[in-house]
């Protein structure tokens, strides 16, 4: 998910009482919410950054290290700058503040369909929840409530200032429950709608899910050798588009660059790879960014998501 997600959901924490556990723990939350991505610097290295993101820092040696090294950060700070208006530090609960804040973010990251690398260095497997879209406005609203309803009650001195973060808090995880449940049936019901169409069931089915409209999806199936798309809508079922596409995986020109370590990130990282020809390049990219077309040749050269692979196939 996007930071202003991870910063809400550690201010929630915090707003539903955790805050008054120890000084700093605000900080720690919120911070150790946004920590595993410090894995962005690797960004600067393009398609090969998708090798490297929500992987090893997101992993569970990183969630073990990493709130031991903002706690430590913290407590540095505490002691250079001391407040008398903060609370008293109590290093335990500061270094849960920690864990709980960190252990936000791949949970929250796990519910879009990007994926994430849970068990970093042990395993390279990618999980997806396809529940949320990346950025949604619906958890920003509810959230940025509930944190600002608490804080003003807070201040007001309500002796109920927990209760809107507490509200918020249940919200969202009802909000993020009922689209697991639109993803699940939207995804049954495009597998059984391939099957009855193309005879066999698809390997893969992926229901995306777009910005605002929660209650939509993006349908991407595939199967070995072939590639579809189709809709999703809540009380109107799944339509497929007709016909199929190839995945071209054994295209030459992609096989020619097999070892190309722009090529072998991008397939290591690719839940739904294929090439495909566009405009004056063969392209390689994944059919989760491919529904709403492609932008221009000098875009695609600068988009992480798509590897020029040379001329169009004749």
């Amino acid at each position: 998910m996007d930071n202003l997600t991870h910063s809400l959901a550690g201010a929630v924490l915090g707003q539903m009482g955790l805050k008054r556990k120890t000084g700093l723990a605000m900080p720690a939350l919120i911070i150790g919410a946004n920590l595993p991505d410090i894995d962005a610097i690797a960004t600067v290295f393009g398609t090969q950054s998708l090798a490297m993101r929500r992987g090893l820092t997101h992993g569970p040696i990183a969630l073990v290290l990493l709130p031991l090294i903002l706690t430590a950060l913290l407590l540095a700070w505490h002691r250079w700058r001391p407040n008398p208006k903060r609370l008293p530090v109590h290093r335990g609960w500061l270094l849960a503040m920690a864990y709980i804040g960190t252990f936000s973010h791949p949970a929250l990251d796990w519910m879009n369909s990007y994926g994430i690398r849970f068990l970093e260095p042990f395993s390279s497997q990618w999980f997806a929840g396809d529940t949320l879209f990346i950025i949604d406005v619906w958890i920003w609203t509810a959230l940025a409530l509930a944190v600002w309803m608490s804080q003003r009650r807070e201040r007001w001195g309500q002796a109920d200032w927990r209760r809107p973060a507490v509200a918020g808090f249940g919200a969202v995880c009802a909000y993020i429950l009922a689209n697991g449940l639109i993803t699940g049936r939207a995804e049954a019901m495009t597998a059984d709608a391939v099957a009855s169409q193309h005879g066999t069931p698809p390997s893969l089915v992926v229901a995306n899910p777009v910005p605002v409209t929660f209650w939509k999806r993006d349908m991407l199936w595939r199967d070995a050798d072939w590639h579809g798309y189709g809709d999703y809508a809540l009380g109107q079922g799944a339509t497929l588009e007709p016909g199929v596409q190839p995945n071209r995986l054994d295209d030459n020109a992609l096989v020619a660059r097999r070892d190309d370590p722009a090529v072998r990130a991008f397939m290591f990282w690719s839940r739904m790879p294929i090439v495909i020809g566009y405009r004056d390049a063969t392209v390689l990219t994944d059919q989760r960014f491919t529904r709403s077309g492609l932008p221009s040749v000098g875009g695609v050269r600068r988009d992480p998501f798509i590897v020029p692979l040379g001329a169009p196939a004749k």
